[in-house]
């Protein structure tokens, strides 16, 4: 699974994790999160986050 950066923020959105509190289950892949979700921490939109490299 990966992992998606906010540009704005910093904050990782995991697709194994998703991100519940906000209507995506945990194992959602990062194309199938809907076009209006926004960043929980600031409220930007899908287009401002970039995939990221975890080691």
């Amino acid at each position: 699974m990966r992992k998606f950066q906010c540009k704005v923020c910093g904050f990782i959105y995991d697709e194994s994790m998703g991100d519940p509190d906000h209507g995506i289950p945990a194992g959602t892949c990062w194309e199938d999160i809907p076009e209006s979700w926004a960043c929980p921490e600031c409220g930007v939109v899908k287009a401002d986050f970039e995939m990221v490299e975890m080691i």
